[in-house]
């Protein structure tokens, strides 16, 4: 019995320790100084091939829009929404009844930010975003980010 046991637990471990989490999608964040106080921050998602992430314009009923939050800092101005680059596919999504918007390959989600004074100071935020490909969808993910200002 108590063999049948260990054989039985080490069966789970092998296996718990071949199975892969599925993450598709790099991201890569950074901050380009366009003035003394004016910078554009890059949230940049490189995705593996076959895949896609969703635009933040997605309508409601389809998958996760991409959504970007930012952290309150009284040191920053953020102005506007993110501007997305990169090439947007638009196609109607039978899975979800809706034409959806997405990008594959990459996209660099873009945002305006103004520091107060002479700061040195960091932009933090969150993306959350779905990514799916031809034969499945993976859930919601989250990705955090602070960004260093100089």
């Amino acid at each position: 019995m108590k063999q049948c046991l260990s054989l039985f637990i080490a069966m789970l471990i092998t296996g718990a320790s071949f199975a892969q989490i599925k993450n598709p999608v790099k991201w890569a964040f950074t901050a380009k100084k366009i003035n003394a106080t004016t910078y554009e921050v890059h949230l940049a998602a490189s995705l593996e091939s076959g895949w896609h992430i969703y635009s933040q314009t997605t309508p409601e009923g389809g998958p996760v829009a991409t959504a970007i939050s930012f952290a309150k800092n009284p040191l920053l101005t953020i102005s506007g929404q993110p501007k997305e680059v990169g090439k947007l596919e638009q196609k109607h999504e039978p899975l979800f009844g809706v034409d959806v918007k997405q990008f594959s390959k990459t996209v660099d989600f873009v945002q305006t930010v103004t520091i107060k004074g002479k700061a040195k100071t960091s932009v933090t935020g969150s993306v959350e975003f779905m990514t799916c490909n031809d034969r499945e969808c993976l859930p919601p993910a989250t990705q955090k980010f602070s960004v260093k200002l100089q």
